[in-house]
């Protein structure tokens, strides 16, 4: 198995199926866009499958143009197939800047870690419109988006299909009953990718997160997944850790330069 392959692959694949959700997908020269709506960079998404070429200015141009129209922010993502120098030097000409370079993380879910959580947590999958909207109350509390998008991120989650064949699963974990944290789990092929981990503030650092993700990859591995993927901050890499992630490969982000 190519494992940075595969984990480009589930990132690419949850992009598309945003995309399409809100009929945002865009698609030309090897180069994919998407947005949620949402007010928020790294919750819309450009990334490139193949490096860039001279040939690749006027998407770069007309990608650029879309999400100002739309007023909407973005990262640029460029995994390790799509790197090269001319890619950087391209977007870097177009008016990006480099954000920071991410993490990403695989794990074997044929040897998942014993489960070590607490009995005061409870975890559940949503199931129903009612429990979704709950789930994304704490998420969007959980990761202190701004106030004034929280209409945009109502619209966003909105579109989320609750179907048993929906590709996508949403996990819930209440903390002595109380809703406290999130999870999506994003199955394809024979991975999974886990987005949307969050904990409220107040109860961060007590194995919450750690619990919830083993939970979700424990989910992944029922319906059949063989591994799982995520993106991590540099603060998360030990938590995911010691449920079994390794860092294969970091993906660039870019972002436009605002004046």
């Amino acid at each position: 198995m190519n494992v940075i392959k595969s984990i480009e692959g589930i990132f690419f694949a949850n992009g598309r199926y945003w995309g399409e959700l809100n009929s945002s997908l865009h698609y030309g020269n090897s180069i994919w866009a998407m947005n949620t709506g949402i007010e928020s960079a790294d919750l819309n998404m450009v990334w490139n499958e193949k490096p860039l070429t001279d040939g690749n200015i006027k998407d770069i141009q007309y990608i650029k143009e879309r999400f100002q129209k739309a007023g909407l922010p973005f990262w640029w993502w460029v995994f390790p197939s799509a790197q090269s120098p001319m890619t950087c030097d391209l977007l870097k000409a177009e008016g990006f800047s480099f954000v920071e370079s991410i993490p990403s993380l695989l794990a074997d879910l044929t040897v998942l870690a014993r489960d070590p959580h607490d009995r005061s947590l409870q975890i559940r999958q949503i199931r129903n419109k009612e429990e979704l909207l709950l789930w994304e109350e704490i998420s969007f509390n959980g990761f202190d988006f701004p106030i004034p998008t929280r209409q945009q991120y109502h619209r966003f989650v909105g579109t989320f299909n609750l179907s048993p064949d929906s590709p996508q699963k949403f996990f819930l974990a209440c903390w002595n009953g109380k809703p406290v944290a999130t999870s999506l789990l994003f199955l394809h092929e024979n991975a999974g990718g886990i987005y949307f981990v969050s904990t409220l503030a107040d109860y961060r650092k007590k194995g919450i997160g750690l619990a919830l993700t083993l939970e979700t990859m424990r989910c992944a591995q029922r319906a059949g997944a063989r591994f799982a993927t995520l993106q991590s901050s540099p603060d998360g890499l030990r938590v995911y850790q010691q449920v079994g992630f390794k860092e294969y490969c970091r993906v660039d982000v870019y972002s436009l330069t605002t004046s």
